[in-house]
């Protein structure tokens, strides 16, 4: 019933920008809290940057002033805004959907997650 695509991601040098796209096929798309997690190879899955339902946003400490997380609920899309990037932010990146009905969750934790996209690759040259 839900379905998230991701789009943006690509190769880009140090100190440069990107802007990821999840287009969201949720009916109550505004309900949801949405994510936005990273995956380096070898790692596990880790958070982002999260925004709720009434907009409220957090932010992994290692993205805070470069990254901005918002929405778009009349085109049902989640956007993650990237500056200032960094080889170390070289990750697939992933959104990720929780329906606001569940209630309230640990936004940096992708248990709470349970619909994902498939995934975009970013990669920063040095």
């Amino acid at each position: 019933q839900v379905q998230l695509v991701e789009s943006g991601g690509g190769s880009v040098q140090a100190g440069g920008s990107l802007r990821l796209s999840c287009a969201a096929s949720i009916y109550t798309y505004s309900r949801y809290y949405m994510g936005w997690f990273r995956q380096f190879p070898g790692k596990a899955r880790e958070g982002v940057a999260g925004i709720d339902s009434d907009g409220s946003t957090a932010y992994a400490d290692s993205v805070k002033g470069r990254f901005t997380i918002s929405r778009d609920n009349a085109k049902n899309t989640l956007y993650l805004q990237m500056n200032f990037l960094k080889p170390e932010d070289t990750a697939t990146y992933y959104c990720a959907a929780r329906d606001g009905l569940l209630g309230p969750g640990s936004w940096h934790y992708s248990v709470n997650y349970p619909y994902w996209g498939q995934g975009t690759q970013v990669t920063v040259s040095s």
